[in-house]
């Protein structure tokens, strides 16, 4: 087997990450959804009623681009904000109906991009490809993933 090129790796892993990102985003875009917008749609699916700081802590982006996207979500109908009832400063997000529904649009690009990106790989190639990854994250992000059965892991802070 040849040496590996320096940078050879990395060089993939961006390549495969900037490909499924623009898969993803063709296929959202049928919907009216722009790249970076599922993730707060969806993050609202499991927890409907976020305020922005909790989203860009939980997506880890600034909270300026939420607020732009929250903005941009709330002029096409898919999210509403409403102030708190006991802080006014305070707002939170939600979902419109139109919003919950256009959950399960994301939730199906989601599936088609993963299945394409997936294509060829068998159970066990897809479990281990999924180790891995969750291995480079964790070791990019500072953090440690425990292995639990052989097929789920949990992240640990370090």
């Amino acid at each position: 087997m040849a040496k590996a090129a320096r940078g050879a790796t990395i060089g993939l892993l961006q390549s495969a990450a900037r490909l499924s990102r623009t898969a993803l985003a063709e296929r959202l875009l049928e919907h009216g959804l722009y790249a970076g917008q599922d993730k707060i749609m969806l993050a609202l699916s499991v927890e409907n009623g976020q305020t922005p700081s909790q989203l860009a802590a939980l997506l880890g982006v600034r909270p300026p681009t939420i607020t732009k996207t929250i903005n941009r979500l709330a002029n096409q109908g898919f999210l509403v904000k409403r102030l708190s009832e006991e802080d006014g400063r305070r707002a939170y997000v939600f979902l419109t109906e139109e919003g919950e529904q256009a959950i399960r649009y994301i939730e199906k690009s989601v599936r088609k991009a993963e299945k394409t990106a997936l294509k060829g790989f068998d159970k066990k190639e897809h479990r281990v490809l999924v180790h891995l990854l969750s291995r480079v994250e964790a070791n990019l992000n500072g953090s440690s993933v425990i292995e639990l059965d052989g097929d789920e892991s949990v992240e640990i802070q370090n």
